[in-house]
């Protein structure tokens, strides 16, 4: 059972502890949409100020929706297009702040304002991507960036 623990003011250390939730929360699960769901829905207890957080998988040459909590959205993502195809393309965290003055960006929902989207590669082979939004510009950082880093270096390990 999981119960969010109360963090601190050191957003490191936070990310740290999230990163050791995850592990033990996939400990002992093989299933690669359990562990993402489990991952999604995991983060979504851990940020505020969000309005969607998910995964997009590779499939036949494109992003494909996977697990994710929020609104639906788009389920086919092409690698030439939005935060997502870039993040993939480039195998690297995109962080936007606002996603109206992206060129490119995939509106899926409406009320986001900016985006976070950090690629999955294990040995050197693209899984799929992490999305989140948030409603308010601005709302990512080099911080968030380097701990969802971190988290997905842990979910690696169970997918």
């Amino acid at each position: 059972m999981f119960t969010r623990p109360a963090y601190s003011e050191d957003l490191t250390a936070n990310y740290m502890m999230l990163s050791k939730q995850l592990d033990a929360l996939l400990t002992g699960e093989t299933n690669a949409i359990a562990n993402l769901s489990n991952a999604s829905a995991l983060l979504n207890q851990f940020f505020d100020q969000i309005n969607w957080v998910g995964f997009y998988v590779m499939e036949d040459g494109e992003l494909v929706l996977g697990p994710f909590q929020g609104l639906p959205a788009c389920v086919r993502i092409p690698l030439s297009r939005g935060v997502c195809g870039a993040a993939a393309t480039k195998q690297e965290t995109v962080i936007v702040p606002d996603v109206h003055a992206y060129p490119g960006h995939i509106a899926c929902d409406a009320a986001s304002q900016s985006e976070i989207v950090v690629p999955i590669v294990k040995d050197g082979v693209l899984l799929g991507v992490l999305d989140i939004d948030s409603p308010i510009k601005n709302r990512f950082n080099e911080q968030d960036a380097e701990g969802l880093e971190q988290f997905i270096q842990v979910l690696i390990k169970h997918i």
